[in-house]
């Protein structure tokens, strides 16, 4: 990727860079994104209720549907890939801020990103969580479950209703990630959105606050999105390609 002449002049300041991650990011790992030409969701719209967290708790169908997906998903045999790579090769130069991943595979950390750097602002599909009492529990041991039968295997503590630990549509992200997220757009002097359609809030909005306290702000993004026009670059290149080059630019000059 030939980078535009002011994205190598001034990448190679940057000192604290603060990552937003979406789906594109994983994609060249085999998992499939939500919104793209083809994504879970364009390809079946029905599937989004096993996302939204009214339909999830009204309707055991849902949930059964939902536990065979999760059995399932690709991101149980997927693998990091060069974009993940690249973020990890940008921590140990010193350069990383956070990574703010909208994701919820595991794949930053699996590609040895430091889990205390990585803001899983939507949660986790690694691990399950009662919406009764709390109980959080190794997705493992409860797929192991849906496969020895339970078709909506219920909490072992109070026996409420389960789903993985993720933010459903409906469901309030923690407050406490949300804020560890915007502290980490607010203290960074370079935001970088990867793979991600920017449609979704509060994560989308994190631009808007990196940029209001300075910082310089690059899309990487093979789709537009509602915040091109505030970005300094918008590369369309694919993110294996275009991430790791964008780090080698940023850390090339390093003292």
């Amino acid at each position: 990727m030939d980078a535009p002449q002011t994205l190598a002049g001034w990448l190679p300041t940057a000192r604290s860079i603060t990552v937003l991650s979406g789906a594109g990011i994983s994609t060249d790992s085999g998992i499939p994104d939500f919104r793209g030409p083809q994504g879970v969701w364009t390809k079946d719209p029905a599937a989004a209720a096993m996302s939204t967290i009214g339909s999830y708790l009204a309707d055991p169908e849902v949930r059964r549907r939902a536990w065979r997906s999760r059995c399932d998903h690709p991101a149980w045999s997927a693998k990091p890939n060069a974009g993940h790579a690249a973020l990890v090769t940008l921590e140990r130069a010193g350069r990383l801020r956070a990574i703010v991943t909208q994701n919820i595979d595991g794949l930053h950390q699996s590609a040895g990103s430091s889990p205390e750097l990585v803001i899983e602002i939507h949660g986790t599909m690694r691990e399950a969580e009662c919406l009764s009492c709390g109980l959080r529990t190794p997705m493992p041991e409860i797929l192991a479950r849906v496969d020895a039968g339970e078709e909506d295997p219920p909490c072992a503590a109070c026996g409420g209703i389960q789903k993985s630990a993720t933010i459903s549509f409906g469901q309030a992200l923690k407050e406490d990630v949300l804020e560890a997220a915007i502290a980490a757009a607010r203290s960074c002097d370079l935001f970088v959105a990867v793979g991600t359609s920017l449609t979704v809030q509060p994560a989308a909005g994190l631009c808007l606050e990196a940029v209001e306290h300075g910082a310089r702000f690059v899309i990487i993004n093979a789709q537009p999105t509602p915040y091109d026009g505030l970005a300094d670059a918008v590369l369309r290149k694919p993110i294996g390609e275009a991430l790791p080059h964008l780090v080698e630019l940023t850390c090339g000059a390093q003292e």
